[in-house]
């Protein structure tokens, strides 16, 4: 049976790159994963939904609330302040 989603992403070392893959079912765990990736800058490569690339819409929405997540995070820690705050003043998903 195949996973719902797989993401396909690059590490990039000095004289060279592998591919690795992270396979869950549960959307809410591959956009967190979709979130390591972009805070540690690796390459993502695709995020497949069962087997099939996901549409370039569906593709740039999930990054997009990674990167969100991701924004949300560094500036509650910037700042010393809380989620609910951070949403109220930046407008970012915590």
């Amino acid at each position: 049976m195949l996973p719902k989603y797989t993401v396909e992403y690059t590490t990039q070392f000095k004289k060279h790159a592998h591919t690795n893959h992270y396979s869950t079912d549960d959307p809410v765990a591959c956009e967190e994963f979709v979130e390591e990736l972009l805070e540690r800058g690796f390459r993502i490569q695709t995020i497949k939904h069962e087997g099939v690339d996901l549409p370039t819409h569906d593709f740039d929405k999930m990054v997009k609330t990674a990167a969100g997540l991701l924004a949300s995070k560094r500036i509650c820690a910037s700042l010393g302040i809380k989620p609910d705050e951070e949403k109220f003043r930046f407008g970012f998903t915590a």
